[in-house]
């Protein structure tokens, strides 16, 4: 039987999906492979439809969760095996949810009688070694836990803790700004042949260049969306969609005067931001990826659940951001 291809041709709209980590993992009680990867799935049942309309997609991916677990079986096999690097470790969940999610909307393509290439690329992402972060970490990673298990961690294993827009506590890691994108030119290239690109995923391997040009990694955790931000900047892309677990962007979150936010200019969103409603651990570094792309010429910003993405891209749901 043959099956046709879709219609991206590489001439359409680009758009920018960027999956949280988190969205990834439905609550704590479905955080194994297998559910990442049913959620990995019914992610790509909403992706598909918007490729199918024509819109040229690259995806991109959290791994804050992911990369705690490893680290975690790491810690846990030290007296038996190696432990692992942090920047191998984001290079190890950039393949396997890069494969969850390439071979979910593969499926999903399928579903549909239609076929689409899509290729994950292992991605490598510039930053500089004396960025502030390796010396300040900010980056929460892993699972949530309890102040009293976070402070045994702080302890016992030296760890940086925080707790995390009031969802409870988590490892902090350094998380340096993205410079520059290693494998941009073959992620252009996958795209004006029509694939639909897995890149960026966890932000990247952060690495950086000795002075001899050669590239070697750090020990970090880049922030996903201000990855996808370069990312999406560097391809011209009109439309950066951060994916989440919130349906909506809102003001005074979690009170009783919360105010869910449809549409707000940049300017609103830099007052809001000002004000301190976007939380460091949580919204705010999506609100500030949204601005650095809406200033670098991108034409809009769309935050919303997984399940809202197409019906988002056409205006119905999210929180949409515009210069």
């Amino acid at each position: 039987m043959t099956i046709p291809q879709t219609k991206n041709n590489g001439n359409g709209t680009l758009v920018v999906i960027a999956i949280g980590g988190n969205s990834l993992i439905r609550d704590g009680e479905h955080m194994d492979v297998l559910d990442q990867y049913r959620a990995a799935g019914q992610t790509s049942q909403h992706i598909a439809p918007i490729v199918n309309k024509g819109y040229r997609v690259v995806v991109t991916h959290g791994n804050g969760p992911q990369v705690g677990f490893v680290l975690l079986r790491s810690e846990l096999a030290k007296g038996v095996l190696h432990q692992v690097p942090l920047a191998n470790c984001v290079a190890d969940t950039q393949g396997s949810i890069g494969m969850q999610i390439a071979q979910s909307l593969q499926n999903a393509f399928l579903q549909q009688g239609q076929r689409q290439e899509v290729v994950a690329i292992v991605t490598q992402v510039v930053v500089d070694p004396d960025d502030p972060s390796f010396s300040n970490p900010t980056k929460p990673i892993g699972p949530f836990m309890s102040e009293a298990e976070a402070r045994q961690h702080e302890k016992d294993d030296g760890w940086a803790i925080a707790e995390d827009a009031g969802r409870g506590w988590r490892r902090l890691v350094p998380s340096p700004k993205p410079l520059q994108i290693v494998e941009l030119e073959s992620i252009r290239k996958l795209l004006d042949s029509g694939t639909l690109v897995v890149a960026a995923g966890g932000g990247g391997i952060p690495v950086v260049y000795k002075p001899d040009g050669s590239l070697r990694p750090r020990p970090a955790v880049i922030d996903k969306d201000a990855s996808s931000c370069l990312l999406a900047c560097e391809l011209g892309a009109s439309v950066l969609i951060i994916s989440t677990d919130v349906n909506k962007v809102a003001l005074n979150f979690g009170t009783p005067e919360q105010q869910d936010i449809d549409r707000m200019t940049a300017a609103e969103c830099r007052q809001y931001l000002d004000e301190g409603h976007f939380a460091v651990g949580s919204m705010r570094p999506k609100i500030e990826s949204a601005l650095t792309f809406l200033e670098k010429g991108g034409r809009e910003v769309i935050i919303t659940q997984p399940h809202h993405l197409e019906g988002a891209l056409h205006g119905i749901y999210g929180t949409h951001i515009v210069p």
